[in-house]
Formats: structure tokens, C-alpha cells, sequence
């Protein structure tokens, strides 16, 4: 295990068999309450993102907004959501993928990455690498440049590093999902 921010690993409840059997749900609620965890989350990322030029943040419904437009709004950068399928009311792109239990679109407005972006994806946890995969996709197709996919925690037996090979990938806190 690696941890960027010491106490990080504890400061999670893991429920078992959630949202379905055979899962572990890492619940952020936990630290997300503890003033001092989730402002050195916050600024952990802000570290490490305030002098690249960044553009633009993107994060993932639905946990990923929490971190993502808190970093946007520190680095003066812009915010995108990207959506699950029919939540958001403009043109839009979309992006399918398969997730743990199930398949899944992600979509983003048309409009909302111009050409030549920097783009940081901040979300809260990396397991398979589906979804962010589906993410950097939108992002390219639309002109932007995926400059780093940043996490919170990152599961280390999925597969999402060589799925993601072809990007920058950061985490504050490595491990297995069973630890």
C-alpha cells in the first residue's frame, strides 16, 4: 500500500456486498466529514496540478464532482461533468462501457472542451479503468488533451494500468480492494 496522505486508508468504511454481492463499497463519506482529510485531499491535487496549465477539470458522476469542481475552483480552471446516459439537456457525445456489474454510457456536452485543452479527470476511485477510459475518450474526441487522470484511491488488481497505459495516472492512496 502506498499513501500519499498518512491516515488516508483508515479514514475509509468499506461495506461488503454493495451495491450488489461480491463488492466492497468504499464509502467517502467518512472523511469527507473530517475537515482536515478532505482539505489535504484537495490540496494534494491542487499541489500537484497548480503550476501545469491546466484548462479544464473533468470529473465522473457522481462522487468525482465532489473532488473535481473543489480543484477546478482552486486552480481558476473550468469544470465539466460527464454524465451518465440522458442527464444532461444540450448535445451532447457519449461513450459506452463495460463497468464491474454491467455496461454503462457516459456522455459530455459538445461544447464544453475546446481544441488543444489541457484536461485533468479527477474522480475518486480507479478499479477497472472502464469508465475513465470512456471518459478520455470523450475528452480526445471533442480536441482536448487527457493531461493526467487523477484519483483518490487506486485498486491495484483491476487492470486499470494497462488498460490506461497510455496516460499519466495519479492516486493518493494505493492498495487492494480487500485491505
Amino acid at each position: 500500500m502506498r499513501e500519499r496522505i498518512p491516515g488516508l486508508f483508515k479514514k475509509y468504511r468499506k461495506i461488503k456486498n454493495f451495491p450488489k454481492k461480491g463488492v466492497i463499497y468504499w464509502d467517502i463519506t467518512t472523511f469527507l466529514k473530517d475537515k482536515d482529510t478532505f482539505r489535504s485531499v484537495i490540496d494534494a491535487f491542487v499541489k500537484r496540478y497548480k503550476n501545469k496549465k491546466i484548462d479544464l477539470i473533468a470529473s465522473i458522476e457522481s462522487r468525482g464532482y465532489i473532488f473535481g469542481s473543489a480543484v477546478a475552483y482552486l486552480l481558476g480552471a473550468g469544470f465539466i461533468m460527464i454524465r451518465k446516459k440522458g442527464k444532461l439537456p444540450y448535445k451532447t457525445i457519449e461513450e459506452n462501457y463495460e463497468k464491474e456489474y454491467g455496461l454503462d454510457t457516459i456522455q459530455i456536452h459538445k461544447d464544453t472542451v475546446k481544441k488543444g485543452s489541457r484536461v485533468v479527470i479527477v474522480d475518486d476511485l480507479l478499479a477497472t479503468g472502464s469508465t475513465s477510459k470512456a471518459a478520455c475518450s470523450l475528452i480526445e474526441r471533442l480536441g482536448g488533451i487527457v493531461y493526467e487522470l487523477a484519483y483518490v484511491v487506486e485498486f491495484v488488481e483491476f487492470g486499470a494500468q494497462e488498460k490506461l497505459k497510455d496516460y499519466k495516472l495519479f492516486s493518493l492512496l494505493k492498495c487492494r480492494e480487500d485491505e
